[in-house]
């Protein structure tokens, strides 16, 4: 049984006044908000789905990083998977109405249990949609594995006959990824006529933050000025380093020249709005996820003293790719606790321009200014009780339902930064 957060988690600041300003102003601007939304979407057609990290520095709430096969459906909240079904359906009869048949490839984590249960719960909640769907094995061969649920999952052996790919006697008309392709994109999957969702270019062997948060920075200035906020009060600033060697201490200048560079004007913006908090940025991999290479710093100088074991870490990403191009992004603070003082975040999942829920990243033994991505981390789903675009204009703004609406919003901003960089790839591909 999932136990789910009844109540956002609370805001252990002094700043919280600001976040109810925004949240309010957000509340206000909602015809404005959602007319925007919808002009935005006829021009750049949303992924299938996404999941997206946030802060909320009770100043400032603002995404971190965007996940393009996210692996928590198991994490969401159980009493409203009829939102979920009608999400992916509302998304098929818009972009692929006549599909049937779904074929459904994970990582290549059979000893991860816990993923295991999400690609369980994405098949289902597909399934539910009334898809036809069969789980894939990249490895190649079939297996039939056990869940920590007590329930089990079947991965079928794939085979390839010219440009398509099947599993036996299934013949998919859609491939579905969830599987992030840092180790490259399989032979086996190169040159098919079957359309893949997402694309392959957005595996992590060609995506780049610094391209996403790019795009994210443009459509929060247009949004900004469509409701009239200071678009810093949404928007990380960051900057990127290339031709970066961890181990052998090469580009040092870079990192140093650049993370004081952001330093510097989130000390401006904070010396603006009277923030007495210590400006800081995480320094993490521009490709890559799982919260691996990544580091908080508070001066560029910390990269002229780092020891060979935090060289090591930051040297290397998911699946052992190598780190030569660095995302340096602004610290925002989360300042969000549980009713157990344990530090959280709110992660967000979509399916198209649909909010489905999400839940809280917990982590009782990191702080409010670290990456909470990391070993030691649970999960705790938010009570979305509807797709969260529906505040509620006579509750205070920090009532769930209006603070899960500001989420929705940024959220939803991000993922239209996604689709955006997919009009990119697109256009690469036809070059």
């Amino acid at each position: 049984m999932i136990g789910v957060l009844g109540t956002a988690p609370r805001l252990a600041t002094d700043r919280v006044e600001a976040l109810l300003s925004l949240e309010q102003h957000l509340i206000t601007e909602q015809c404005a908000i959602e007319r925007w939304f919808r002009c935005q979407w006829q021009k750049t057609p949303p992924p299938f789905y996404a999941s997206v990290d946030l802060r909320n520095a009770g100043f400032k709430l603002a995404p971190i990083d965007t996940n393009l096969f996210p692996a928590g459906f198991n994490n969401l909240n159980p009493e409203y998977a009829a939102l979920y079904v009608s999400a992916v359906q509302h998304y098929l009869s818009q972009y692929h109405p006549g599909l049937e048949r779904v074929l459904l490839l994970p990582e290549n984590h059979t000893r991860n249990g816990f993923y295991l249960e999400n690609v369980a719960r994405l098949a289902e909640l597909l399934e539910q949609a009334g898809l036809n769907v069969r789980v894939g094995s990249l490895k190649g061969e079939f297996q039939e594995l056990e869940l920590p649920s007590g329930g089990r999952l079947r991965l079928e052996a794939l085979e390839r006959e010219g440009d398509r790919l099947r599993a036996g006697d299934f013949r998919p008309e859609l491939i579905l990824l969830n599987n992030d392709l840092s180790a490259g994109t399989p032979p086996l999957l190169e040159g098919l006529a079957q359309p893949i969702l997402p694309p392959l270019a957005a595996g992590w062997r060609t995506r780049r933050k610094s391209q996403h948060f790019a795009h994210y920075r443009r459509l929060a200035q247009e949004l900004s000025e469509v409701i009239d906020i200071d678009p810093w009060l949404i928007d990380p600033i960051f900057r990127r380093c290339q031709g970066i060697d961890f181990l052998r201490a090469e580009g040092r200048d870079c990192l140093v020249a650049n993370v004081n560079a952001v330093l510097d004007a989130i000390r401006e913006r904070y010396a603006h709005y009277g923030i007495s908090a210590r400006p800081f940025v995480i320094v993490k991999a521009d490709a890559g996820t799982y919260g691996m290479g990544v580091m908080t710093a508070y001066s560029g100088e910390e990269f002229l003293e780092l020891n060979r074991k935090a060289r090591t870490r930051m040297a290397k990403s998911k699946e052992g790719l190598p780190v030569s191009d660095v995302f340096i992004q602004e610290g925002v603070y989360t300042y969000e606790r549980t009713a157990e003082d344990a530090v959280a975040e709110p992660v967000v999942y979509l399916v198209g321009q649909q909010v489905l829920g999400g839940f809280y990243r917990v982590h009782r033994e990191r702080g409010e200014d670290e990456n909470l991505n990391a070993p030691g981390a649970h999960f705790e789903p938010m009570a979305f009780a509807e797709t969260g675009i529906n505040p509620c204009r006579n509750s205070p703004p920090d009532a769930p339902v209006n603070r899960y609406y500001a989420y929705g919003v940024i959220a939803r901003l991000a993922v239209m930064a996604a689709a955006r960089e997919a009009q990119d790839w697109s256009i690469q591909n036809h070059a």
